[in-house]
């Protein structure tokens, strides 16, 4: 452990140290120009290096993975359409229920994240500024263990043995009924709903946090001409303060929907996509480590970046001009 501490430490200070070196020889060579020319280069010589890593890092890893998607399972031969035909016509090695339940994660997610993190942030606001601080600060701490540990906890409270998982145990111990492998129980895709709600946990608190800085952002003004015209705490809620925090709304689901899209670890520390829960983040990692299919990899990954792309434009043309979306 302190290891491990150790060499992350000593990472952390020699990208700090280098990031500063790179500073400091960069600021050197624009003052060695003359000044006319120091000033046009000095944006380029500092951009330089980070336009260098995103096309290393980024562009070409894309481009190439595009150039993949095209070819066969080990990268040697072209096919053309092949592989886009294999997993969505004819649905190879499940796709299209992979497909399916990646749908259901992205109708049921992202619009109970909102509607969560909205009432969690609305009844929050209401209590004690202490006792407000501290159930935000439980709320949002599932956001700071991460996935892989909120799918650790979540596996322990579903487990089959009464002794072990909670749900069981409230199941069998008080209700008498038998003990359920709740994350086998396929029936209506009830175990599908039981991982999002440990995504959901996760995800809870960043939508709050996000929503209570809008909802207290609120000009009290508008809250206080609509009690005096008559409105309900309700119809202030609804019909006042949430159109005027759209904006946040929007980026909550956003963020959230991509999110959703790329979700991984949670299914596979869970049931690795078995019982009908696969999805097409999963189905990646599988194809491309477990069955060595680097065609059907790159492809799943170009499905996955087309279906990210018009979201992403969306956003990014949010942001340019907040208030053409409506």
């Amino acid at each position: 452990m302190l290891g491990t501490l150790w060499q992350a430490l000593e990472n952390t200070g020699v990208g700090i140290g280098a990031t500063v070196a790179l500073f400091v020889v960069l600021n050197r060579l624009g003052e060695l120009l003359p000044v006319r020319w120091e000033q046009r280069a000095q944006p380029y010589l500092f951009i330089g290096p980070a336009l260098v890593l995103v096309g290393v890092l980024l562009v070409w890893p894309t481009l190439q993975t595009i150039a993949y998607s095209f070819a066969n399972s080990d990268s040697t031969r072209w096919v053309g359409l092949g592989n886009y035909r294999a997993l969505l016509v004819d649905g190879a090695d499940g796709f299209h229920a992979t497909l399916a339940n990646t749908l259901l994660w992205l109708a049921a997610v992202p619009v109970a994240t909102v509607v969560l993190g909205l009432l969690v942030a609305a009844l929050a606001d209401r209590l004690r500024p202490r006792a407000a601080k501290a159930a935000k600060t439980v709320i949002f701490l599932p956001m700071a263990i991460g996935a892989v540990g909120v799918a650790t906890i979540w596996r322990l409270v579903f487990a089959p043995d009464p002794q072990l998982g909670l749900q069981n145990a409230v199941w069998h111990g008080l209700l008498g009924q038998a003990p359920v492998a709740w994350l086998q129980d396929q029936r209506l895709h009830l175990n599908t709903f039981e991982l999002m709600i440990m995504m959901l946990w996760g995800v809870i608190g960043f939508a709050m946090v996000l929503l209570s800085a809008a909802i207290n952002g609120v000009p009290p003004e508008t809250v206080e001409a609509a009690r005096i015209d008559g409105a309900t705490e309700s119809q202030v809620f609804f019909l006042v303060v949430v159109p005027q925090i759209r904006t946040t709304l929007a980026t909550v689901f956003v963020t959230v929907l991509v999110s959703t899209l790329k979700i991984f670890d949670i299914v596979y520390v869970t049931t690795n996509g078995n019982f009908d829960t696969n999805i097409i983040g999963l189905e990646f990692f599988n194809q491309q480590n477990a069955y060595q299919n680097n065609g059907y990899a790159a492809t799943i990954v170009v499905i996955l970046l087309l279906a990210v792309a018009p979201v992403m434009a969306f956003q990014v043309r949010r942001f340019r001009d907040p208030g053409a979306v409506r």
